[in-house]
Order: structure tokens, then sequence, then C-alpha cells
């Protein structure tokens, strides 16, 4: 055969066969874990190639880049929003969201995260502007649970679903954290303040309790030391009367209470000129303690020692 026409059959044939090759090659697309991608045909939308090995037709599908479907974060810059008591403030924010649904996604608004950081500004307005400052504060869940659901509203015709929509800085005018710091030092000083005085107050009422305790167990001290000596002179003076003491044990008593009398500072002591009378005076004591323990009720007092009285001359 001819060389120019065996060039004429081959080179067609390798022309066709590289076509051939970059045709399969371009039909064939490997979708990544997590990921979607929209296929257009004449620029309408054709179908979303799901994870895995897929094929295309190479010469009349387009495939857009590929969409991520994991959970991400969109931090914003902070937003100014004025609050009921027409007090403005700046609130840094962060929304996590995740595509759901590509399709709507890639055609159902331009430009998502735009929209995305729009709608979470608008809303959060509205939110903070039907509340008061010191509400705004204390109220963080409250603010992220309505905005989650405000937000996620919104962009669930755009193929986005919300998860989270937190809250994670609110900064005040300047003038406004100089006055919250000074009521929180005001605040504390007041707390120190009662504190301190519960403290006293608790204190005081301890060392009256104490001093309350001590005065009642001094005085029951002393009441069992006047039972106790008490019942010791009964007991003697009731085994001195069992004995039946004589006339002249008493005279012996007799003179060891006019002893007693002196008390150790007399220099000189009279005695009775008889000493029956003494005799006669400790018996006249000794009734009279018979008619006491006859008596219990009645509080035994020691009788009184005779006066000493002068010789009549």
């Amino acid at each position: 055969m001819h060389p120019g026409i065996i060039a004429a059959i081959v080179i067609p044939a390798v022309i066709i066969g590289i076509v051939v090759i970059i045709a399969l090659v371009r039909g064939i697309k490997i979708v990544r874990q997590e990921t979607a991608v929209i296929i257009e045909r004449f620029g309408k939308y054709r179908r979303t190639l799901e994870t895995g090995f897929n094929t295309v037709n190479p010469f009349f599908d387009k495939g857009w880049p590929p969409i991520s479907l994991k959970e991400q974060v969109a931090d914003f810059k902070p937003s100014d929003v004025i609050t009921k008591d027409n007090v403005r403030i700046k609130i840094d924010d962060v929304v996590f969201w995740q595509v759901v649904d590509p399709k709507l996604f890639t055609y159902a608004i331009a430009n998502p995260l735009i929209a995305l950081e729009n709608i979470t500004a608008t809303t959060l307005r509205n939110i903070i502007g039907e509340m008061e400052l010191d509400d705004i504060l204390t109220s963080r869940e409250y603010i992220n649970d309505k905005m989650h659901k405000s937000i996620d509203a919104a962009t669930d015709t755009w193929g986005i679903k919300i998860h989270r929509v937190e809250v994670r800085n609110i900064i005040p005018p300047p003038v406004i954290q100089d006055s919250m710091e000074k009521q929180m030092r005001a605040e504390r000083e007041r707390r120190q303040a009662i504190l301190q005085a519960e403290g006293e107050k608790r204190a005081n009422i301890l060392v009256a309790e104490g001093e309350k305790q001590s005065a009642i167990l001094r005085a029951e001290a002393t009441k069992i030391a006047l039972l106790t000596e008490a019942e010791g002179q009964a007991e003697a003076i009731k085994r001195i009367i069992d004995a039946k003491p004589d006339a002249a044990y008493l005279t012996l008593q007799g003179f060891d209470a006019i002893k007693a009398l002196a008390d150790g500072r007399a220099t000189t002591i009279i005695v009775p000129s008889e000493l029956q009378n003494v005799a006669t005076l400790f018996t006249t004591m000794q009734h009279t303690i018979n008619a006491n323990v006859a008596q219990p009720s009645v509080q035994q007092r020691p009788a009184a020692a005779p006066q000493a009285r002068s010789p009549q001359k």
C-alpha cells in the first residue's frame, strides 16, 4: 500500500482515538465525600452528582464547582444596633450553617453568604430594638434562640440549614461601660458591708449567748454549793441530835461558839458567870433545830450566838 494512503488512514484514526480518550476522561466525575456538584446541559439544570463515581456527557454537560455539604461557621463583623432605651451598642455574633440542598443554594439566591450576613444583621436589629440594655446583657440565650428560629425560617428556601446562632460579644459605649463598672463596684461594696454587719451581729449574738450560758452555769454552781453546804449542815445537826449530847457537851460547844464570836480579833472574852446558862441556851437551840428538821420546807438558819453580858455588880 502506498505510504500516502497509510498516512491518510492512520492520522485520522489517531486523532479520533485521542478525541475518544479525552471524551472518556472528561466524562468521568469523581465527587469527594461531603461535597456535591451541579451539572447543567445547555445552561439548564440537569442533575446533582452525589459522592463517588459519576459519568456525564463530556460535550454537552457542564459542572459547577463542588459545593461543600459540611457545617460551616460564618463570623460576621459586629453590627451596630440601637436598644429600646436608645443606647447604641455593638454585637458580635457567629452563625453555624450547612448546605442541605445544593440546587437551591445554587439557583435560589445570588451570593448566599452575603445574603446570610444581611439577614442576620437585620434580624438582630429587630430583636435588640425591642429590648432594653439591662435585659440584653442578661438574655443571651433568649436572643440566640430567637435569632436561630428567625434566620432558619428565612434561609430555608435558599437550601441552607441554620444549626446555631451565638452572640459572642456585646459592646456598650465607653460611657455606659464606665457607669456599669461603678454600679458593679457599688454593689460589691454593699454586699461586703452587709456581710460584715451580719458577721458582727452573729459575733455579738455568740458572745451574748456565751455570757448567758456562763452566768447560768455560775448560778447553777452556786446553787449546788449552797444546797450541798445546807445538806451538810443539816446532816451534821441531825447526827448531833441523834447522838443525844449531854449538858457537858453542849457547854463545851457554847465555849466554842463564844470563841467563834471573838474570831481571833478580841483580846478579852467575857464568860457567863453560870455555865448552866450556856447549857440551857444550847438546849433551847436543840429544840429549835428539832422543829426545823420537822418542817423541811422552812430554810434552816444557824442560831445566833448569845451576846455576852457583863456580870452584875
